[in-house]
């Protein structure tokens, strides 16, 4: 594909605000991951979650527009603000908007109905009704800086930031808008952690282990969760020297996997890493480096594990950055930035949580930040439910 450039990095992160603070984070491969405070969790099996903290709203919105926002919307103005400034470039009225969201607003959704209940339908608020659709928060970013390119929002689960991603430089490939604003939203509540605590697919901890995610380590049992809000903004001709250039993609389904866990299509996931290598006109030998999907959980670590196992020889390094921020931190978008700071710094970052690996695994992901020489990276995100979007960054414009 003609590859698109990403000039602008924006990160409202755990607990990381601006792009500084996250690289930081990533470099040092600790955990972001804290105890809960938000709501109480007594009688749960979980207990962390890696929070946004220290996000001062007004720092990026005016106060009366805060009033029409819920925190999705502040998340994703503020980091589309944060991505706009740092492009160097004023944001082109015609530019597109397509962000990815896991769940959604859930917790919006939860206050108009219990006023919805109490009050009744006439004094149930409407402003609630209004910012409990998944595409609020997509909405106030193209309000906020007057954007009238298309207007998306995508709902694929853990490759939400992804498909985002996808679109948006299709988009900008097929001629559509010359730039756009992508990347994703999420937040943290009671509501979605319960559910996610009630079917077993949190950390939790367990014998001499303590409550972390440990992605593609033998000791995993589950997956902590994440918020935030991040953004990109792609564009053809970019006033400054860009963070990496968006050069494939490839899409597959596992069609073995649940409607609420992954499956064991291994070579599904294959399918989609070739995909992407080849829309992007390289080889495999090329992938200098993998960002990889893996969450701490059982089945989707194994699961792409054997996917990279029989799809590279030798296997290039593999970091699986979501030890660090989480799962759905930013709808996946975060892990894609991990991946552009890894080009513009020629340098991997270390797999937070990883000390013992699968018996028979035949790679084992990064330990510490250490400096490589990168001109391509392979993204991945493989979905509960079959989804599979991958993508190939590349350092240079062709």
């Amino acid at each position: 594909m003609t590859r698109v450039a990403i000039t602008g990095i924006g990160v409202v992160a755990p607990p990381a605000i601006g792009l500084d603070s996250f690289a930081s984070l990533l470099e040092s491969g600790t955990s972001a991951a804290t105890l809960i405070d938000r709501f109480d969790t007594t009688g749960l099996r979980s207990h962390t979650a890696a929070l946004v903290r220290d996000f001062v709203p007004r720092d990026f919105i005016a106060p009366m527009k805060l009033r029409r926002m819920n925190i999705l919307s502040r998340y994703a103005v503020a980091a589309a603000r944060l991505a706009i400034d740092d492009s160097k470039s004023a944001a082109d009225p015609a530019s597109g908007v397509a962000l990815g969201t896991v769940f959604g607003p859930v917790q919006t959704s939860v206050d108009y109905m219990r006023e919805y209940v109490e009050k009744g339908s006439s004094l149930a608020s409407p402003q609630l009704f209004a910012e409990s659709v998944a595409n609020a928060a997509g909405s106030h970013v193209a309000i906020e800086f007057g954007l009238r390119g298309f207007n998306v929002t995508f709902t694929q689960r853990e490759s939400s930031a992804l498909a985002a991603l996808m679109y948006g430089a299709s988009q900008i490939v097929k001629g559509a808008v010359h730039s756009a604003l992508v990347g994703g939203v999420e937040e943290v509540n009671d509501v979605i952690f319960s559910v996610l605590d009630s079917i077993g697919a949190l950390a939790r901890a367990c014998g001499e282990s303590d409550e972390r995610a440990r992605p593609f380590d033998r000791r995993r049992n589950g997956m902590v969760l994440g918020e935030g809000g991040a953004a990109m903004m792609l564009e053809t001709a970019p006033k400054r020297e860009p963070y990496a250039w968006v050069s494939g993609f490839g899409i597959a389904r596992d069609i073995t996997a649940t409607i609420s866990d992954w499956g064991t299509g291994a070579e599904a996931v294959a399918a989609a890493m070739r995909a992407a290598i080849d829309d992007a006109g390289i080889q495999p030998c090329e992938v200098d480096a993998i960002y990889a999907s893996a969450n701490s959980t059982m089945r989707a670590d194994r699961l792409e594990m054997r996917a990279i196992e029989s799809s590279f020889e030798p296997i290039p390094p593999v970091v699986a950055a979501k030890g660090c921020f989480g799962e759905y931190a930013a709808a996946g978008a975060l892990q894609l930035i991990a991946a552009s700071l890894a080009l513009r710094d020629q340098r991997l970052h270390p797999s937070s949580g990883f000390e013992q690996p699968e018996d028979g695994a035949r790679f084992m992901p990064t330990r510490s930040a250490t400096p490589r020489a990168l001109r391509h990276v392979l993204v991945n995100s493989i979905s509960a439910g079959g989804g599979i979007v991958c993508a190939v960054l590349a350092r240079d414009p062709a």
